[in-house]
């Protein structure tokens, strides 16, 4: 068959790889002048710079694990984020660690205390938002200053405005353990992603085309090829006839300078409301230093709001714009059988870098879109 892929981020490379490996011919298209999607790197002063913000990739998955190997080698890089609270320094995720510096407390039994004290502001009330979702996990004190203004900024929207599951997904643990994720598996490609998506893409097979826009001739590509798989927008391919889905956007402003250590971790959280960026991330820490002795490389990291036309990072996955979303879908079903939609755009959901690689290969696996027939 003759496969056109839109996008060469994880979803659509691991897709190419293995659709190439089967025989089918795979051309794949980006937008943008660079493969890899948000996960793209770029090397700065021999430094490896994540242009799209931090991405470390870690899964409970031995046999995901097992797959990117084939790809790069990964070094073991543990993700232990410090949090800035008006000058005051707390290890993420929550742990003993961030109990002590915000309480004083040494044991797991004077947290737990203080966190239940903390949590009677809530009565016997299940949590229905975002805000009493995390006084009941770690407290007034810890929400107050880690979590509402972070929050806040991220979201562009009030905590109790937000779905209670955003903040259930991080760790709350009574013993000094900064790492940032339960997963088992866990580091970050020596040399990169753009190497990994660059290896994916170079079967025989496989022909990539860059700074083209699928949308522009959609009608000729439709025809043209027996199967399409779309990672972009679901919406923007339907020219948002059913009405934009939201997301939210960022904006990065990345800077080398010289000196050899800026702040001395990879991702520091600014929480405050009055600090305009979320975060700085300091790329050489992501592979312990590599790269420059006397330079280094910074992103501060702007959340925004999105607007079509812009680009759009998180999808804001409410009832209302899950609904609208299923509308899509069911649209697609019945207009464009022969394009499959995959990947944290074409499926609105917010994709863990395993997850989107897992998804592949199950997309690839079991979809009968590929099933060679008559034209």
């Amino acid at each position: 068959m003759r496969i056109l892929i839109v996008g060469a981020g994880l979803f659509g490379a691991v897709s190419a790889h293995e659709l190439a490996k089967q025989g089918h011919a795979i051309t794949v298209i980006d937008k943008r002048a660079h493969i890899a999607g948000n996960v793209y790197t770029k090397e700065v002063a021999g430094i490896q710079v994540h242009a799209y913000g931090a991405h470390i990739f870690h899964t409970s998955s031995r046999a995901v694990w097992d797959y990117v190997h084939q790809f790069a080698d990964f070094n073991r890089y543990t993700n232990e984020v410090v949090a800035n609270y008006h000058g005051e320094l707390y290890n993420l995720p929550f742990n003993m660690n961030t109990f002590y510096q915000m309480w004083g407390v040494t044991t797991p039994a004077q947290a737990q205390a203080k966190i239940a004290a903390q949590r009677a502001a809530l009565g016997d009330k299940t949590p229905t938002n975002l805000e009493e979702q995390a006084i009941s996990l770690v407290g007034t004190d810890i929400y107050r200053k880690l979590v509402r203004d972070y929050t806040a900024k991220q979201w562009g929207q009030d905590p109790r405005r937000l779905p209670a599951f955003i903040i259930r997904r991080l760790p709350v643990r009574f013993t000094f353990d900064n790492n940032y994720f339960n997963d088992p598996y866990q580091g970050i490609p020596i040399g990169g992603y753009t190497q990994v998506v660059a290896k994916m893409l170079a079967h025989p097979n496989v022909t990539v085309t860059l700074n083209r826009d699928f949308l522009a001739a959609r009608e000729a590509y439709l025809r043209d090829y027996d199967a399409i798989v779309y990672t972009g927008m679901i919406d923007q391919f339907f020219d948002y006839r059913f009405g934009p889905l939201a997301y939210r956007s960022l904006r990065f402003e990345t800077k080398t300078l010289a000196t050899p250590n800026f702040q001395g971790n990879a991702v520091i959280n600014y929480t405050d409301a009055q600090t305009p960026f979320t975060r700085i991330i300091e790329h050489k820490w992501f592979e312990f230093g590599a790269g420059s002795t006397d330079h280094t490389v910074i992103t501060r990291e702007y959340p925004q709001a999105w607007r079509p036309g812009g680009e759009p990072y998180y999808p804001l996955n409410d009832q209302e714009n899950d609904s609208l979303f299923a509308q899509y879908q069911d649209y697609a079903q019945t207009t464009v059988p022969q394009v499959a939609f995959g990947g944290r755009l074409g499926m609105y959901r917010y994709y863990n870098m395993d997850q989107v690689i897992a998804a592949a290969l199950q997309f690839v696996n079991n979809s009968p879109l590929f099933t060679p027939r008559q034209r």
